[in-house]
């Protein structure tokens, strides 16, 4: 292919990209109107829903995001009231996040909002069509994983998802 022929619109990672700051710009309507949060912050409560009291670095590894978006996201969730901040036990030099009761609130408030959003997106599809989509997905994960140039995905990414995973 040539400079010419290229055609950023039809370009794979493009299109993903686009695709995926869509639906993550969407749910961030609907959290950041309910709880003035932004896609940084809603990733870090809802990682530490599933994972409990872990590192910045830990929340960086699983969250897809960069390390000071989620420093940033830390920082403001603590000054919120969402999350706390704890001294490691066994090195007193590692801070521990956790959800605080604030936050398990909120995520009570948004997740039902999230989960709606995405079935409305999962029923534009069939589910054959949904199956074959996931399959797909995982094809390209597995040419990734091979790819000793790309990012390796974290247990998380690799866990089965559930019939729905809102993470966006």
């Amino acid at each position: 292919m040539t400079p010419e022929n290229f055609h950023l619109s039809s370009f794979l990672p493009y299109r993903l990209a686009v695709l995926s700051e869509r639906v993550s710009r969407r749910l961030s309507v609907e959290y950041g109107r309910t709880h003035g949060l932004v896609v940084a912050e809603w990733r870090v409560l809802v990682h530490l829903l599933r994972c409990g009291a872990v590192s910045v670095r830990d929340i960086h590894n699983c969250v897809n995001l960069e390390k000071p978006r989620v420093s940033r996201a830390v920082s403001r969730l603590e000054a919120e009231g969402l999350v706390q901040k704890t001294q490691g036990e066994a090195d007193g030099r590692l801070v521990a996040i956790s959800l605080t009761d604030a936050g398990r609130r909120a995520l009570t408030d948004i997740i039902p909002a999230a989960t709606r959003i995405e079935r409305h997106l999962m029923d534009a599809v069939s589910p054959d069509e949904l199956d074959t989509f996931f399959r797909v997905m995982e094809r390209i994960h597995a040419v990734l994983d091979e790819d000793p140039e790309a990012r390796p995905r974290t247990a998380m990414d690799m866990r089965p998802a559930p019939d729905t995973a809102t993470t966006a």
